[in-house]
């Protein structure tokens, strides 16, 4: 009784482990079932973030001298996480600077204020004095910051990540198919490494 018990216990661990171990070794793993894309046309490549996260600011620079080089077929998405109160926060801060077309002068900005400067961004207000340090007008934050609009992709990105199996970050999705990250893949170097070759491998089929 006991070893008919613990056979399938020990096949399933075993299964469970040679997966883990498969993917780290590949530096992915494959979503299942795969995600639609927003454009079939192109590859596409999410990146999920939180500004407070010191690994998604390490990562940033590298990340963005890869996308400065993409090539036309691939498109890139910044997709902030929400896992908690205060990364919703970020994320409707995020939202908002997309809305009024100010991502270019928030976002690295953003990372510094809390990275480096250790400011505490966590309040309605807090947030509509930092855009208005970045010439955005406090009724102007405050109207995008509350609307429908960054509500929905709030509700969106909570979504996304579930569907995409995404537990922490920084986390890449490739085409709606496939996600690393920096334990998957062993370092950011390596996380470029392995989004190349999917992005190769995905052109391909297009």
């Amino acid at each position: 009784m006991y070893k008919n018990f613990i056979a399938p216990v020990l096949f399933t661990f075993l299964v469970s482990f040679a997966s883990i171990a498969s993917a780290e070794s590949l530096g992915y793993e494959t979503i299942s079932p795969a995600q639609p894309t927003s454009n079939p046309d192109k590859v596409e490549v999410i990146e999920f973030f939180w500004y407070g996260c010191p690994h998604c600011y390490s990562f940033e620079p590298v990340l963005e001298k890869w996308v400065k080089a993409l090539p036309k077929n691939v498109e890139f998405i910044r997709q902030p996480a929400v896992f908690s109160d205060l990364w919703g926060k970020h994320a409707k801060a995020y939202y908002t600077a997309e809305a009024l077309g100010v991502v270019d002068k928030i976002h690295a900005d953003f990372f510094d204020a809390l990275q480096e400067k250790k400011l505490k961004l966590e309040t309605e207000d807090q947030l509509a004095k930092f855009f208005a340090e970045h010439g955005v007008k406090d009724s102007d934050f405050r109207t995008t910051f509350n609307s429908f609009l960054v509500d929905a992709k709030i509700r969106q990105a909570t979504g996304m990540a579930a569907r995409y199996g995404v537990t922490g970050v920084p986390a890449i999705i490739i085409n709606g198919k496939f996600r690393t990250n920096g334990t998957l893949a062993g370092s950011h170097e390596k996380m470029i490494e392995v989004m190349d070759k999917l992005i190769k491998q995905e052109s391909g089929k297009k």
